[in-house]
């Protein structure tokens, strides 16, 4: 019998992994939860598990080519030995299928207790009787080639064909359809032109509704493209503005040098300009004394005899304060017009990692004492120094912590990780003079800064939120208040 393992759900909106490496071979034998494939979302590289064992049959895809969440990433047959096995002398019963143990998997009774428990969201495994691709079958993704992706040939064609002159492409909607849709960005382009995206029939994999078909029926009725921002975004008072023109791109100079972006870097690229484009950011900063937190990680550690870095030590100060103030913990929900308050502290830790600026998510921070707290810090930073996360880890934010300080740099005006409301961006601890019980002194100072959503509070709010936190660093023994 063979099975297919599926290209599990990557989370927050990501539909697509290109393959970087594989592991195996066909005919190679693998055991539950061997790692088999690398992949390359717009957010991470990840290592993927089998989530059962067997004998690969057959790799689905090249190494290059780009597969959607749900596609067959690999078939395995039985495992060796196992078609030797002597049969019972009797009529099969017939096989009863199960409801589906998670999205997109289904499998038999008898397979679920052979299966790995590590199974990501909408990753797993489904029966199939028929599992390689015909040879015939046209690839639906080239190899990357000059920084893009070829099709391999022309999209196919949707239902309905195309429309007739004066139509204005109204047959190709359905209402009564639900083609999933790439990502939110392209529900919102045809948002803004006036009809549902998932009603069009789409050309991508499953029919999957991808940006050109969305900009393709835009064509059809007759207007412009605009980009999901251009809707909210100032009108430029340039001349060309006036008289039509598009203006011509700066002429490359002598020497100039283009570098295409990857795919996590564009993704990065859209993430930011998202931020900045929807968030009324406002940032409030202070110098604190740390001296006293640098004297109670010292005793600390001596009382334990383990490790704790001062990143840990803010980090649960920040979770404290949050229960205290949870509208820094929340999120602005934009097309309901709601504020939306998190009942757990997921937070965010930016990093600097091969792959670019990641922020790697520790869930359920406000259920951790200290000690907890800081493995799991330890485990993401350890993560970061080759950017290869499991997809949960970069999922799921509510708060991200900014240590810059590392980077050499006091302050930053920072970029709120949508869809989060805060962020808090910690300096470089240094040596200055500072007024103690009235005379100067040299004291360990650090700058704290939070940059906020306007809409989810205002600044009285956010500078609550931060006195506590610079309160717990210059007095770290008031916490325990807290806890």
């Amino acid at each position: 019998m063979s099975r297919d393992f599926i290209l599990p759900d990557l989370g927050e909106g990501l539909t697509e992994a290109e393959i970087v490496a594989w592991l195996v071979a066909p005919g190679d034998e693998v055991t539950t939860d061997q790692v088999v494939v690398e992949l390359e979302s717009a957010k991470s590289v990840v290592q993927l598990p089998t989530p059962f064992a067997g004998v690969v049959e057959a790799l689905g895809g090249e190494v290059g080519e780009v597969l959607h969440a749900g596609s067959v990433l690999l078939t395995l047959g039985s495992e060796v030995g196992a078609a030797d096995a002597a049969a019972p002398v009797a009529v099969a019963a017939p096989v009863a299928v199960a409801a589906a143990a998670e999205p997109g998997v289904v499998t038999n009774d008898s397979a679920l207790a052979e299966e790995s428990g590590a199974v990501l969201i909408g990753y797993g495994t489904r029966q199939s009787t028929v599992t390689k691709r015909a040879a015939s079958a046209p690839k639906r993704f080239g190899r990357r080639s000059g920084g893009s992706l070829s099709t391999g040939g022309s999209a196919p064609s949707t239902a309905g064909g195309s429309t007739g002159p004066g139509s204005n492409g109204a047959t190709r909607l359905d209402a009564a359809r639900r083609s999933p849709v790439v990502s939110p960005i392209v529900r919102r382009l045809a948002r803004e032109h006036g009809f549902d995206a998932s009603q069009l029939l789409g050309t991508g994999h499953d029919h999957l509704v991808m940006r050109r078909d969305v900009e393709s029926f835009i064509a059809e009725l007759g207007e412009p493209a605009m980009t999901p921002s251009a809707a909210t975004s100032a009108a430029p008072s340039t001349s060309s503005t006036v008289t039509g023109e598009t203006p011509s791109p700066v002429a490359d100079g002598e020497g100039d040098r283009r570098v295409p972006l990857d795919r996590m870097a564009r993704a990065a690229a859209a993430h930011f300009s998202r931020s900045r484009r929807e968030i009324p950011e406002a940032t409030v900063w202070m110098d604190v004394d740390a001296t006293e937190l640098r004297g109670a990680r010292r005793q600390l550690q001596e009382a334990t005899g383990e490790r704790f870095g001062i990143t840990a030590l803010i980090a649960r100060f920040v979770v404290a304060g949050l229960a205290k103030h949870p509208a820094l913990n929340a999120s602005f929900d934009a097309e309901r017009e709601e504020l939306v308050y998190h009942s757990t502290v997921n937070l965010g830790l930016a990093a600097q990692t091969p792959r670019g600026l990641l922020v790697p998510v520790v869930h359920g921070a406000e259920r951790m004492p200290l000690r907890t707290l800081r493995d799991a810090i330890t485990t993401r930073t350890d993560e970061a120094a080759t950017g290869a996360f499991s997809p949960s880890a970069l999922t799921g934010g509510t708060f991200t912590l900014n240590n810059y300080g590392t980077l050499g740099v006091d302050g930053s005006a920072a970029i709120i990780n949508h869809p989060e409301a805060a962020m808090l961006g910690v300096g470089r601890f240094i040596e200055r003079p500072w007024v103690v019980d009235g005379a100067l002194a040299v004291r360990t100072v650090t700058e704290l800064t939070l940059s906020f959503d306007h809409r989810v509070c205002d600044g009285a709010e956010a500078a609550a939120l931060l006195t506590f936190v610079a309160q717990c660093i210059e007095r770290p023994v008031s916490v325990l208040a807290e806890l």
